[in-house]
């Protein structure tokens, strides 16, 4: 029996929001399966240590600082990785963050940076590949959206809004395109940093609550390596992973 293709083998990952969570998971499943991984992230000492775990286990990983809000640090990570490996097939727009909070509450700051990291994030990253993919001819988008992407919850308002808009930026973008694959990613409850910058105890404990039963970052990780483990011509447009025991 022939051993089934590697689609993933030798491409070029760029991954935001890789210096933990969904994203470290991600990053070390794909370079064991031969992808050349590019992690960008605001905390660069983990960067280099998660790059320095791939090396060692055989892998091929860059590291870079990233601020995704800032459209010229993401052309920047994306310059370097095309500059580095030649070419660059898929960017994972993963970075995110989720200060929940009642809308009564009024954290405007709050909503103004979950509007900046999670849909400008987002944005950003798409707008420095497109260019990329035109000139090689094709690409892949991959967006962490999440279930509140399909449902709202009380304070989690403004975060599932920017949610939503990720699946129609990304189902958008997927209709815009005839060679460029989009996949959106929507995780139910993770056991993963996002959440550790919660201001409200009612919200954070609310959060405790729900990851009472969650799940770990590398069943994240498999529904990205599945989505980019495919020919070119079949793209995997929508993943929803969540618990078994879960409503959530």
């Amino acid at each position: 029996m022939s051993n089934p293709i590697n689609f993933v083998e030798n491409k070029t990952v760029v991954i935001t929001g890789a210096s933990s969570g969904i994203g470290e998971a991600t990053a070390k499943l794909l370079a064991a399966k031969g992808a050349k991984v590019v992690l960008g992230a605001r905390r660069t000492e983990r960067l280099d240590q998660i790059a320095t775990e791939i090396e060692a286990a055989g892998g091929t990983a860059l590291a870079r600082s990233v601020d995704v809000t800032d459209a010229e640090s993401v052309e920047a990570l994306v310059y370097n990785a095309h500059n580095m490996f030649g070419r660059v097939d898929a960017i994972f727009n993963n970075a995110g963050v989720m200060p929940l909070a009642p809308m009564s509450a009024l954290k405007t700051d709050e909503w103004d940076n979950m509007i900046n990291v999670n849909i400008r994030g987002v944005l950003n990253g798409i707008a420095a590949v497109l260019p990329i993919f035109k000139e090689q001819g094709g690409g892949h988008v991959i967006n962490t959206a999440s279930i509140a992407a399909h449902m709202v919850v009380p304070s989690g308002v403004v975060y599932c809004a920017t949610k939503y808009a990720v699946w129609a930026i990304s189902e958008g973008l997927r209709q815009e395109s005839t060679n460029v694959r989009v996949t959106t990613i929507s995780p139910g409850v993770v056991e993963t940093e996002l959440g550790h910058d919660i201001s409200d105890p009612n919200s954070k404990e609310l959060l405790t609550q729900f990851r009472q039963v969650s799940l770990t970052p590398d069943a994240i990780a498999r529904a990205v390596l599945y989505a980019l483990d495919q020919p070119a011509d079949v793209d995997i447009n929508e993943v929803i992973v969540r618990p078994t025991a879960s409503a959530f």
